[in-house]
């Protein structure tokens, strides 16, 4: 299947979920500038196609930005590697995000009913199961990619081998299986195997 197509089913995903949560999100405290889950909740799933996404924005800011940024990823690998918890790498200093047009619906699918604290985001349960199946909607769009944290994804992607085997809608798990063990990537053609 087509990337461009895979993206629009993608976004038809990211709407769906949308239109059936919007009930329950109406109460949310959530509002630009919060960023409690940008620097509190641990890792930023996405699948490789949200990652191609990711890319094509990050492709768009001026040189400065770009090394900056990343330079912000390669210090979010290393230190969730020693696994320690780092701010999102797209959070900018005013706690917007960067990329919030493509964010993945790891930050899509996350609001809160009551101000953050220690317990974090308060969602209705109703919300966790609909992501759950959101979650496996985008994992079968994407059945020759990968999930896992953002910064790795990313980086997998950074990969010209890696990319043109991805693009051309082609499967070699073998390629990534050192990196992906030790990252926790997962495929999602096995995900979903394991779902049925």
């Amino acid at each position: 299947m087509d990337i461009d197509v895979k993206i629009d089913r993608m976004r038809v995903v990211y709407d769906r979920f949308e239109a059936e949560t919007a009930d329950f999100r109406r109460d949310a405290v959530c509002e630009p500038g919060c960023a409690f889950c940008c620097t509190n909740m641990g890792p930023v799933d996405v699948t490789t196609l949200e990652g191609l996404l990711i890319r094509k924005q990050m492709g768009k800011l001026n040189r400065a930005r770009a090394a900056a940024l990343a330079k912000q990823l390669n210090r979010d690998i290393r230190k969730r590697e020693q696994g320690q918890k780092n701010q999102c790498p797209f959070l900018q200093k005013n706690k917007r995000c960067m990329i919030y047009a493509s964010r993945p619906f790891s930050c899509r699918q996350l609001y809160s009913l009551q101000p953050c604290g220690a317990q974090g985001p308060t969602v209705h349960r109703e919300v966790v199961e609909l992501a759950r199946a959101a979650v496996a909607r985008l994992q079968a769009i994407d059945d020759s990619g990968y999930s896992g944290h953002l910064s790795y994804i990313l980086h997998m992607l950074g990969s010209e081998k890696f990319l043109q085997v991805y693009r051309a809608g082609g499967f070699k798990p073998e390629e990534v299986m050192v990196f992906g063990k030790r990252h926790q990537i997962v495929i999602n053609r096995m995900m979903l195997a394991n779902k049925r």
